[in-house]
């Protein structure tokens, strides 16, 4: 397992706050808290500050994920999943979250918001042609392969 170097400034409004940690050595998201008390409605969305801002290396991307509790528990989740940051962008890293249940959702300063994962880039090079290669599948798309049902 490698480690790249990632610089962090927390911000004011970040003061005393954890910075995002792997809450277990196999874990592939480091979970990240809320700098702000906020309360999201059903069916809304919120962009919850964190408190700090991030240089990430060229070459690499952060991916901002839902916490799987939070999603299960009470239907919060990251509705762009995975958010992607830049490595160009220094602004404050916020978690978009809605709120997919049926109740408020009250999220206070400190409490695990989302998770956060460094994940390299590859990047496309697009080559026009005239013609591409045939498959068995060709053309066909959404829910051609079967449904749920025939998955059983």
């Amino acid at each position: 397992m490698s480690e790249v170097p990632v610089k962090l400034k927390r911000l004011p409004h970040g003061e005393g706050l954890p910075l995002p940690a792997y809450a277990t050595d196999g874990a592939a998201g480091m979970d990240v808290v809320s700098a702000e008390d906020v309360i999201i409605p059903p069916c809304a969305r919120h962009a919850v500050a964190t408190g700090f801002a991030i240089a990430i290396p060229p070459g690499y991307e952060v991916q901002v994920r839902p916490r799987s509790g939070l999603a299960l528990r009470h239907g919060i989740t990251v509705p762009n999943a995975p958010g992607t940051i830049d490595s160009d962008y220094r602004g404050e890293v916020k978690a978009i979250l809605i709120n997919h249940g049926t109740e408020s959702f009250a999220i206070e300063r400190g409490d695990r918001v989302a998770q956060l994962v460094l994940a390299p880039v590859t990047r496309a090079v697009w080559q026009e042609a005239d013609d591409l290669d045939a498959t068995a599948r060709g053309g066909d798309g959404f829910g051609s392969t079967g449904g749920h049902a025939s998955l059983s």
